[in-house]
């Protein structure tokens, strides 16, 4: 078999990921009829129908998911090599990672430190998002590493896989609060500062209230557990933060712990891509052991 084009064949991969010949145009900087130009070059060297139309969309014929599993392994390792060569020719190792916003930042500063090599040569970039747009970055090859607040789903992410760092009970804080509090009863007094329903703890929480027959009165729902924090000392309402952090809540932000739910848990998992080597802070990160910190 004569050389194959190997830009045709990323041409028409991106097509197949992008799921539209505009969206891949798009990614590639390319116009639309450039992309569709290749594809039908690459067509008529294979000698065969690759894609077809699925309403507004586009999806590979049964030649082309054949071409596009092999394409999928070939340019997988190609940025998997490109992520080899980043981490070991750098002075100091580049470490991306994506961090869940709804996560105390307290905690994922301490995660990190245990990625960091003795040497200390290492250069990280945080990012935060959702759980579900860090995903896309993940397998899109942007990001080494996720921290959040909820496990992959290896059967909707190929490729992906998540580890449980450890978890932690969630507690009631307030500034300014009676200690004669009746509680639960009291959620429905006070005003509630909570995560986001779109997150995981949002969601728990939530489910919670139903469980106790409680009608929570929502002051404001935040994505973000630090701003979050920072709103609930300067108001007259409660939040909810991670109990192993209790007593530096209370000395940072004068409240005080109106009670600990242990029915309630926050659970921290670190996520990553399946790499035949994998980038070293973050196999250090998935080998520590954090049962102290979640103590």
């Amino acid at each position: 078999m004569s050389h194959l084009n190997y830009n045709h064949l990323y041409y028409f991969w991106m097509v197949c990921k992008q799921g539209s010949v505009t969206k891949a145009a798009d990614a590639l900087f390319l116009a639309p009829q450039t992309v569709t130009g290749q594809i039908r070059a690459l067509e008529e060297r294979l000698n065969g129908k690759l894609t077809k139309r699925a309403g507004r969309n586009i999806e590979p014929t049964e030649l082309g998911q054949l071409v596009f599993k092999y394409a999928d392994k070939m340019f997988d390792l190609s940025y998997e090599m490109l992520d080899i060569v980043n981490y070991t020719q750098r002075e100091n190792q580049l470490l991306e990672v994506g961090v869940a916003d709804a996560l105390s930042k307290r905690l994922v500063s301490k995660i990190l430190m245990a990625g960091i090599p003795e040497d200390e040569r290492i250069h990280l970039r945080c990012y935060e998002s959702t759980h579900e747009m860090l995903l896309e970055q993940l397998s899109q090859h942007k990001l080494d590493m996720i921290l959040s607040d909820c496990p992959v789903d290896s059967t909707q992410s190929p490729g992906l896989f998540s580890k449980k760092l450890g978890e932690s009970s969630m507690s009631f804080f307030c500034s300014d609060a009676e200690k004669s509090l009746s509680f639960p009863a009291c959620l429905e007094e006070y005003k509630l500062l909570v995560p986001g329903r779109r997150t995981a703890m949002g969601r728990k929480l939530h489910h919670w209230f139903d469980q106790q027959g409680i009608t929570p009165n929502i002051l404001g729902e935040f994505d973000d557990a630090a701003l979050m924090k920072a709103f609930g000392a300067f108001r007259k309402s409660m939040f909810v933060a991670p109990s192993i952090y209790a007593e530096e809540i209370e000395q940072s932000h004068t409240v005080r712990e109106v009670k600990r739910v242990r029915a309630i848990r926050e659970e921290y998992y670190v996520i990553f891509a399946e790499r035949m080597i994998m980038h070293p802070a973050v196999k250090k990160i998935c080998e520590a052991d954090f049962r102290k910190l979640f103590k």
